[in-house]
Parts: structure tokens; C-alpha cells; sequence
């Protein structure tokens, strides 16, 4: 324990230096100099000069990061003044016109307009009211923006600023006058004729209506949002069009409550958090304002194909009522829509909120019509690089007015397609085993930049590909990861670059292919972190029982310490990927590998069923089981480590946090005989009680497909426990709750097991920040494996 201490209190303080290389002195004082720790930039963008990129970094160590700038002349990065940084990411968040001459952009509430090629910007607005969202109309002569719930029009030639739309709270009045009963007509026909004042009074009203008929200003159409919430605003290029959406929020869904002990009142208060899965979920509804028109239309959804389509699994429950008779249209969302160049025609891309479908299809915004361009039908679920989830957070847009372009996972890959709308022709720009990860169309709408992993499943790689397809031509070349910025007039690329044992640091080269990359920053990497020769873990390919390939990261000790043990680590979140050659977002755990290997352990880490970077089949591969392929993927690579690496199949352990901590949970449950030991940490124990979003794209919902949740649950196989558990779980958890593991804990003790400990960790969420809480954490892990696998 002695021996180790040191760096694990170093590790998680953020200090990557190997205990053996340090005395406790020299800890001390790294400890008491911030200095020493390395910083890498995030967050970069580009200025509008087309040769400033602006980031954040902390290479002074201070408490936060700040605003940095670097310039494709001289290079050398400088910290912002403090009195420009608002200005600087307001503009970074604006709207350039069609030619990129002008900007627009939001700052404290109020909008500008920056003459690009004078520096030279006007003030559209001043008011204590948050205007926001401006855009470019068609011709660039006027910008919409949003102020409250409405939008207004800017007309630059004339300076006035027109209201757009009128939302109103509630439903629409009653017009029409009370319907009178005869009696109720004879008063009222009788007070005229006897009173003079009633008489006088009526024939004021009348020639005051007549006056404002003839003279008042047209009224702007009242858009009623009833008792629903009003998102997604938007106009089309030539102003004539608004859509919006309304969403009305679900009757009777309950939240849940997470209790926080540890409070400055030093009274325990109640942290408002998520429903819990198959909650009843709200609806939206897609409208369409023609202002030329002054009508509103609903758009039409009921012709979708297929809207009626009922998911495979049904057929395992032949009784419910999900499988029987008439069958009601699913609930969509429709996002978008994405106008043409011209704005001659809008798409909009749709998704079942069952997640089983979504559809691209063309919008007539003059009747609401909607016209099928494209399907993708999954039966697990839809999603996928380029693709997103029912929310938006799809790579789409239009080459020109009769040509789209989108991403679609039908190969089994995300691939980029374009189509040609008037003939349904659809061209796959790019094909293969690998996956379009992201994709930008050029400015001139002649190339698109994507950055893909077709050279290995772990590296990101940028390309400029043609809109007309063929060979694409690479831009960048180091072995890795580029996460890429491209300059608003497309003659520079910044980027941020990081391998498997180097931090990410920021780089420049111009957009040529074989361009020369030019370092910018230098402080990822500090002088402790060099002191220590940190691992390139072998990336290895296990073979799975069904033959599948599964990438792993090998940390592999000298031969000489070697101790025949392991520990398998599972990554979390499922859709994630970590068997790769950039720095890993688990650093910490990389750092905690490195040392195990130092002290003779064989590390093993796996991309297992469900992680990222290898296509829809592998995606999807934990559909209706958590707990199936997944787990088997790190049973094999336990028997991988037997056969191949000379490890006692005796002394394997395994460890992992949130789904890895799952995993870990149903390892030890579900196959106790291969895992001598486990620490799960802040784990998923039963899917009935995660959230809705992520786990019924997965399971489904409890009550509709009891199956997959039953068999997915750890806290059902918790009798099969043998082993060694280590439980570790933050009081406060607003994601997994700390209530999951006081259940399986309960579980744990009403069938009598006793080789199992809880660690709770009073003051933390899902993810550490106490330094200290991750220290004791893996101390306790630490402690597990040493006591149980180096016996």
C-alpha cells in the first residue's frame, strides 16, 4: 500500500508522475505548484479576418481557463484583452450572409450587424429586452431576430424593424356574440326604442368600428399557443413562411428527487431530477404561418409511410394490445425545416419517438403536404455518427435547389448520400467498412469537408471530397486524432491533434492536401508529465465467439514484473469508444493503468458490443440485451488473456463506471466464475429506473417489452454473486441515482451475501471533482485487486 500511495494521491489531483520515479517530498512541492500541470487548448474558432483562431486554455494555471488567440502570421499564442471576449464569441456565434461580406450576431441582448470588409459594425438594437438568433433574409438587405416569442424583420436600406409574428398565450377568444333566447331579443330590442342614451350610445359604437375599419392598420394574426410551450421558430429565406412547433408536456409524469446531505444550511434539500423510463412523454405538433396568405396549416403527418408500423419485438407479447386490431399513428418530431439556397424547397427530417424511423422528406409549405425522399427503418434504433437522435443533430443541408445531401447509417455504416429531389436519384459519396464521422459542404458547395475512420477505427482523419464524388483527397496525416476548425474563407484549417499517450495540442496548416502542420501550442505536455514514459497501449483485436473482431487497448508489463494477473476495464456509456489512438476522456484511468501494468499487472480495455466508431451492426449489438453480447465480448477477452498472455484465468478482474460499471455488476453475477474480483462504480442496477431517452431507444419500455429489461437488470441475478464486489457510488448522482445502489444493496442483504462492500461518496454527482473522492476511490480498487488477485 505504502508504495503506491503517493501516485494514487498524485493521479487524482491531476499529477501524471510514476510512484517510483518520486519521493513524497518531491510530491509535496509539485502539489503546492500549480505550474507544473500540463494544459491542453479547447474550444477553437476562428476570428473573422480569416487568420485569427481564438481558444481556451490555462497555461498559467489559473482557476478557469481564458480566452487565447494565435494568428496564421506570427503564431505565438496571447491572451485576450478581457474587455473583447464578449465581443470576440458573440461574433463567433453569428450569421454570415450568403458571400460572407456581412455578419450579424446577438451580444448582451442586442444585435449587430459587422461590415466584414470595413470592421465597421452597426447597432440594430438597444433595449432592456434579450433579443437573440439573427439571421440573413434572402438579398441580405434585411435580418430577422427573435425577441421573446416573436420575430421581427430589420430592413437595412430603410432602417424600420417590422413585428413578423404575434404568439399568444391561451386559446383563441370566442368571436361569435352570445347566442339570446326571445326574451333575451325582445329587452334587448325594446331599450333603444325607449331610452335615448342606449340609442345614442349604440350609434357612436357603430361609426367609431366603421372609422377604425377603414383607417386602422391591417392587425398582425394572433398565433395561439394554448396551453403548450412553443419551440423551434423559424422563417424561410424569403420571409413568407414561419414555422414552429408546439409542444405539449405529458399529464401525470413524475420526476424523481435526489436528496443532498452535505449543505451549507446543514439541512439535507432535495435536488430535482429526471423521470424515469416509460414515463408518459409530451407531443409536438408542426405548424406553418403564410404570412402572404395569413393562414396557418398544420403540417400533415398522418400519410407518413409506414407511421403505423409496430416494432418486430411485439411479437413476443401475442396477447397485449400493441399487437392487435387497429393500430394508432406513432408520434413524430419534425425538425427543420432546411431551406434550399433560394428557398424554393424545404426538407424536413422526421423521427418516430419510438426512435425506429426516421424519414427525410420534401415540405410544401403552401398546403403542409409532406413528399418521402428518404427511409431508414431500424428495429433497434436510429442513430449513428451524422445522424443524431430524435432531437436534431443531423449532418443535412442542400447542394443547390434541386440537389440534398445527408447522412443515413443504410449500409451499415454512416455513409454521406446526396439526392436529386425531382427524380428520387440517390448517390452514395462514400462507401465502406468505416464511418463518415462528421461532414461540412464548402462554402462554394463544390467540396465536402468530412473526417472519417476509414484509415483505422481509431483515428479521425480529415478530407476534401468533391459534391460529385471520388477519390478524397486527405488533408490531415498524423497518426490520431484532428478535431478540425476550417476558416470562414476555407484557406486554413486549425485543429486540436492528440495520440494515445500525448494531450491535445493545437496545430495550423493551410487547406492543402500535404500542407505542413504547424504547432501552436506546447503546454500539454509539462516537464512532470515527461518524467514519466507514459505507455502506447498495443491496439489488439480479440476475437469475439461469433468471430467478430473486437479492439481493445493491451497494456502489457515487463517480462521481468509481469505477475500474472489482470484487471479488464470497461469504458462507460456505452456508445463511446476508447480502444483508439488519441488521449483517452479517461485519462485518469489511463494514468491508474499504467500503473498497474508498472506493478505486473496485464491491463486489458475493450471496445466492446454497443461502443462507437464500428458501424450500426456493432452500434446496435445490445439491442433488448445489456448484459448479452456486451458482456460476453469481455469473457472472451478474459479467455484471450488466458490463452494468449499467459494470465492465471484464476486472477482476472474486472472494473468500469456507470455502463461499465454495469457491466461489471452482471459479469460478477452472471459468469462468477470467470472474475475473481469487480469494482463497479456509480453502476446502472436496474434499467426500470434510468431514463427514458437512452434506455428505451435500447429496451424499449418496462411495460411493453418486460423481457429485455428483466434479463438486462443486474439486481435479477444478484443470487449468483461469488466474488469479491466493490460498490462505489456518489450520493448525489443526478444521472445513475445513489438510490439504484441502495436498492441492489437491500437485494445483497436479504439473500444473506457477504463478500460485497459499499463505498459512498457524500458530496459527489455522476462524474468526481473532489480530488480527494477519487483518491479514496481508487485506493479501494487498488486494494481489491492486490487482495485478490496477487494471492
Amino acid at each position: 500500500m505504502k508504495k503506491w500511495l503517493p501516485l494514487i494521491i498524485i493521479l487524482f489531483v491531476y499529477v501524471p508522475v510514476a510512484a517510483q520515479q518520486i519521493t513524497p517530498l518531491t510530491v509535496e512541492k509539485i502539489m503546492q505548484d500549480p505550474k507544473w500541470i500540463g494544459t491542453s487548448p479547447d474550444h477553437v474558432f476562428w476570428g473573422t479576418d480569416n487568420q485569427t483562431i481564438y481558444f481556451d486554455w490555462n497555461p498559467e494555471k489559473a482557476p478557469t481557463d481564458s480566452l487565447y488567440a494565435a494568428s496564421t502570421k506570427t503564431i505565438l499564442p496571447h491572451k485576450t484583452a478581457a474587455s473583447t471576449r464578449a465581443f470576440i464569441k458573440a461574433k463567433a456565434e453569428g450569421t454570415y450572409n450568403n458571400n460572407k461580406t456581412f455578419l450579424t450576431y446577438s451580444l448582451n441582448g442586442d444585435i449587430y450587424l459587422l461590415n466584414i470588409s470595413t470592421d465597421k459594425t452597426i447597432r440594430i438594437t438597444q433595449t432592456t429586452s434579450q433579443e437573440s438568433n439573427p439571421l440573413f433574409l434572402k438579398g441580405d438587405q434585411q435580418i430577422v431576430y427573435q425577441l421573446h416569442n416573436d420575430l421581427f424583420l430589420w430592413d437595412k436600406i430603410n432602417g424600420t424593424t417590422t413585428q413578423l409574428t404575434n404568439f399568444q398565450k391561451g386559446n383563441k377568444p370566442d368571436e361569435n356574440p352570445p347566442v339570446l333566447n326571445q326574451q333575451e331579443k325582445w329587452l334587448q330590442a325594446q331599450q333603444p326604442e325607449l331610452l335615448q342614451i342606449v340609442k345614442d350610445r349604440q350609434e357612436k359604437s357603430d361609426a367609431a368600428k366603421a372609422f377604425n375599419k377603414t383607417y386602422a392598420p391591417i392587425p398582425l394574426r394572433a398565433l395561439y399557443l394554448q396551453d403548450k410551450r412553443l419551440q423551434n421558430v423559424t422563417i424561410s429565406p424569403d420571409g413568407r413562411f414561419v414555422t414552429y412547433t408546439l409542444f405539449k408536456a405529458p399529464a401525470n409524469a413524475r420526476n424523481t428527487i435526489v436528496p443532498d446531505y452535505v449543505t451549507k444550511s446543514g439541512f439535507t434539500t432535495d435536488i430535482p431530477s429526471r423521470e424515469k423510463v416509460g414515463a408518459p412523454q409530451g407531443t409536438f405538433e408542426s405548424f406553418i404561418y403564410d404570412r402572404q396568405q395569413d393562414t396557418v396549416l398544420a403540417i400533415k403527418t398522418a400519410a407518413i409511410p409506414g407511421i403505423k408500423d409496430v416494432p418486430d419485438y411485439v411479437k413476443d407479447y401475442p396477447s397485449k394490445d400493441t399487437a392487435v386490431k387497429k393500430v394508432a399513428d406513432r408520434e413524430v418530431i419534425i425538425n427543420g425545416p432546411y431551406w434550399s439556397p433560394e428557398g424554393s424547397r424545404a426538407m424536413v427530417d422526421i423521427r418516430s419517438q419510438d426512435n425506429k424511423d426516421r424519414w427525410l422528406m420534401l415540405l410544401d409549405a403552401t398546403n403542409g403536404n409532406l413528399q418521402l425522399l428518404d427511409r431508414q427503418r431500424d428495429e433497434a434504433w436510429i442513430a449513428g455518427p451524422g445522424i443524431g437522435w430524435s432531437f436534431g443533430g443531423a449532418n443535412l443541408g442542400w447542394i443547390n435547389e434541386t440537389t440534398c445531401w445527408f447522412q443515413s447509417e443504410t449500409s451499415g455504416y454512416s455513409h454521406l448520400y446526396k439526392m436529386v429531389v425531382n427524380s428520387g436519384q440517390k448517390t452514395a459519396l462514400t462507401t465502406g467498412n468505416y464511418e463518415v464521422q462528421e461532414a461540412q459542404l464548402s462554402a462554394d458547395k463544390k467540396f465536402f469537408y468530412i473526417i472519417t475512420n476509414e484509415v483505422d477505427p481509431g483515428e479521425k482523419q480529415l478530407y476534401r471530397l468533391a459534391v460529385n464524388g471520388g477519390a478524397p483527397q486527405r488533408l490531415t496525416q498524423m497518426s490520431g486524432a484532428h478535431e478540425t476548425s476550417i476558416s470562414p474563407d476555407e484557406k486554413w484549417i486549425a485543429f486540436r491533434y492528440s495520440f494515445s499517450n500525448k494531450p491535445w495540442e493545437l496545430y495550423l496548416q493551410r487547406n492543402e492536401p500535404g500542407a505542413k502542420a504547424i504547432q501552436v501550442t506546447h503546454q500539454a505536455m509539462s516537464a512532470a508529465f515527461n518524467t514519466y514514459a507514459w505507455r502506447v497501449p498495443e491496439i489488439i483485436k480479440v476475437t469475439a465467439r461469433d468471430n467478430a473482431p473486437v479492439y481493445a487497448r493491451l497494456f502489457t508489463p515487463a517480462p521481468g514484473k509481469k505477475n500474472g494477473a489482470a484487471v479488464i476495464f470497461v469504458h462507460g456509456a456505452g456508445y463511446l469508444q476508447n480502444a483508439h489512438r488519441w488521449w483517452s476522456s479517461y485519462f485518469r484511468e489511463y494514468m491508474f493503468h499504467n500503473m498497474l501494468t508498472d506493478q505486473g499487472y496485464t491491463v486489458l480495455d475493450m471496445d466492446y458490443r454497443g461502443s462507437a466508431g464500428y458501424g450500426r451492426n456493432w452500434r446496435t449489438g445490445i439491442y433488448r440485451h445489456m448484459g448479452g453480447k456486451d458482456l460476453d465480448d469481455q469473457v472472451d477477452g478474459a479467455r484471450y488473456l488466458a490463452d494468449k498472455m499467459g494470465i492465471d484465468p484464476k486472477r482476472i478482474g474486472i472494473y468500469g463506471g456507470s455502463y461499465g460499471g454495469f457491466i461489471t455488476l452482471m459479469a460478477l453475477f452472471t459468469t462468477p466464475d470467470v472474475f475473481a474480483a469487480g469494482a463497479a462504480l456509480r453502476s446502472v442496477t436496474d434499467w426500470a429506473h434510468y431514463n427514458h431517452g437512452y434506455t428505451s431507444n435500447i429496451l424499449n419500455e418496462p411495460y411493453t417489452d418486460s423481457i429485455a429489461y428483466r434479463r438486462s437488470s443486474p439486481i435479477y441475478y444478484a443470487n449468483g454473486l461469488k466474488n469479491r464486489l466493490l460498490m462505489c457510488h456518489g450520493m448525489v448522482d443526478t444521472n445513475v441515482h445513489f438510490e439504484d445502489i441502495v436498492r441492489l444493496t437491500q437485494r445483497l442483504i436479504e439473500l444473506g451475501k457477504n463478500n460485497w462492500e459499499l463505498a459512498v461518496f457524500p458530496v459527489e454527482d455522476h462524474g468526481f471533482t473532489t480530488p480527494s473522492s477519487w483518491t479514496d476511490e481508487y485506493k479501494r480498487i487498488k486494494k481489491l485487486f492486490d487482495e485478490t488477485l496477487l494471492k
